[in-house]
């Protein structure tokens, strides 16, 4: 079991808003591209997403039950039969979006425990309890030739140090899909 971290990225590090649903004045920057930067599978996740799980943050897993379910083309069709958990305290149903279902455990023990590969996209504040636990085996950058200069990154200043290899970087649209995994231990 691996957890892989996907994100949409900025050349300085933010991460928030990449689709503008934020409403934040520099919001919808990865679409500023075209949005076939952003379609498909850009992050590479092939069978991974197939037999693996999602876990969301409240927040994102709505946005995306907003926009996925009514989707029919094949990557849309995975993403919708994927299964997908979700961390909220709030959100008390997720019927919106087929194969989802609340977390019932704590979120660190929950992924210590599981079974299947993590795919964790988006969700800043789930990545940021991972990284804490020092449970991320692998980040998958989407990143665009964006510099926004404020906004939320995905490596704080101040944060711990994180020692990674590039397993590779790959042009995507106009964007660059680079993949970074944890050195052996």
């Amino acid at each position: 079991m691996s957890v892989i971290v996907i994100q949409f990225i900025t050349l300085d590090g933010i991460v928030s808003d990449p689709d503008g649903s934020g409403g934040t004045a520099t919001g919808g920057w990865a679409f500023r591209h075209g949005p076939e930067t952003a379609a498909g599978d850009k992050f590479r996740l092939g069978s991974t997403l197939d037999n693996g799980v999602m876990l969301l943050g409240r927040t994102t897993w709505q946005l995306f039950s907003r926009i996925w379910p009514g989707r029919d083309d094949a990557f849309s069709a995975r993403m919708n039969a994927a299964p997908k958990l979700v961390a909220t305290r709030t959100l008390t149903s997720t019927s919106a979006w087929a194969n989802s279902r609340i977390l019932d455990d704590d979120l660190v023990d929950a992924v210590k425990h599981e079974q299947r590969d993590v795919i964790v996209a988006g969700s800043l504040s789930v990545v940021r309890t991972l990284m804490a636990a020092d449970l991320i085996d692998e980040f998958r950058l989407l990143t665009f030739p964006t510099v926004l200069g404020t906004g939320d990154r995905l490596f704080p200043a101040g944060g711990p140090p994180a020692y990674l290899e590039c397993l590779s970087a790959e042009l995507v649209g106009a964007a660059v899909l680079a993949r970074y995994v944890r050195p052996a231990r």
